[in-house]
């Protein structure tokens, strides 16, 4: 008598793939739709027709009218750098998402778990509480922030090196340890501030908030951004070795430790730059590298190419909601990504066949 074999054990179903080149080419129509949608909608009575009228005087140079003055400046002066900005912000952090998760090879990780961010807020609190580096005028609260948030990625790489490199467990628990650090200096300077209208504009930036964008703060966010993906992409097949593995990185002939290092200056930089300009808004770094993989798989060169365009439509749309939610009120953009994220981020992780580093 024989006995049939068993039948295999079924694995984990397979996810489907969307090709990368045509979701390319369908978030970039969405992030160009986003933008517009960004620069139309506001509290301001500024119909949809005047809205294309001054962008497109505004691109062309063309001419307006005098009693056109207003509306223009609304449209090309307050709205237009904004969503441009919401959108570099959000590509940032959605690169260095990708990024530092394979750095640290910890899915939960996001680009303020190095420590930057809360360096930067204890800069920009000084400026916003203490009135420090008064004289930089309009810059100060961008400029102090910017060199907290470097002295803090000098201190968190200071105590996270060894003499065998930089290691991912030992950037984690340095980074949160000096980010609660940090954290609790910027709850002592709120604490001891008088209530007013500085602790409600400290509250916003540690929240994050696009409210003070301007052209001037546009061109050093977009350039920094776009260097930081341009080499992260150039990385991405070297990331997809270091999140299986050191040993499997050597295997591959990839030297873990130099990449490392070079990731952590590449993302610490770029989040310094962009929470400099936007405040800490959470979520963004977290959320979208995750959404992307389960779109187009885990690998970086696939990920790497669609993240940056999703993190600009999500935070394009995030502004837009915390701009006419409570209008003429404006609630903080790191609320609205928190809200939309946490619920989206939990059923995409319900879902089978998400893969992380080898890992399900």
């Amino acid at each position: 008598m024989t006995t049939a074999p068993a039948p295999a054990a079924a694995g984990p179903p397979v996810p489907r793939r969307l090709p990368v080149p045509a979701t390319a080419a369908v978030l970039a129509v969405l992030l160009l739709g986003s933008l517009v949608c960004g620069v139309g909608l506001g509290s301001a009575g500024v119909s949809w027709g005047e809205t294309l009228h001054f962008l497109t005087a505004g691109l062309t140079g063309g001419t307006i009218g005098p009693e056109e003055t207003g509306g223009y400046t609304i449209v090309w002066e307050i709205r237009l750098p904004r969503a441009v900005l919401a959108a570099v912000v959000g590509a940032g952090l959605a690169s260095v998402g990708v990024a530092v998760q394979a750095l640290v090879r910890n899915a939960l990780a996001d680009p303020f778990v190095l420590g930057v961010s809360s360096g930067a807020a204890v800069g920009a609190n000084a400026v916003l509480l203490l009135g420090a580096f008064a004289a930089l005028g309009v810059w100060a609260l961008s400029v102090s922030a910017f060199v907290s948030a470097l002295a803090a990625m000098v201190l968190v790489y200071v105590t996270a090196r060894t003499a065998y490199g930089l290691t991912p467990l030992r950037l984690v628990l340095s980074g949160t340890a000096l980010s609660y650090g940090f954290s609790a200096v910027t709850t002592l300077m709120v604490f001891r501030a008088e209530r007013g209208e500085a602790a409600r504009s400290a509250m916003m930036w540690l929240l994050g908030s696009l409210g003070g964008a301007t052209w001037g703060s546009v061109p050093l966010a977009a350039v920094t951004v776009l260097a930081g993906t341009v080499y992260l992409g150039a990385r991405a097949g070297q990331l997809n070795a270091l999140a299986m593995g050191d040993e499997t990185a050597a295997a591959l002939g990839v030297r873990a430790g130099r990449l490392r290092t070079e990731l952590f200056v590449v993302t610490a930089a770029v989040t310094a730059t962009v929470v400099a300009v936007s405040g800490a808004i959470g979520f963004v770094g977290l959320m979208v590298p995750h959404v992307v993989r389960m779109l187009v798989g885990a690998d970086h060169r696939r990920v790497l190419l669609l993240a940056p365009l999703a993190g600009a439509v999500l935070l394009v749309w995030a502004d837009i909601v915390s701009r006419l939610l409570l209008a003429p009120a404006e609630i903080p953009v790191g609320v609205v990504t928190a809200v939309l994220g946490v619920p989206c981020f939990l059923l995409l992780m319900r879902r089978g066949g998400y893969a992380f580093g080898g890992g399900r």
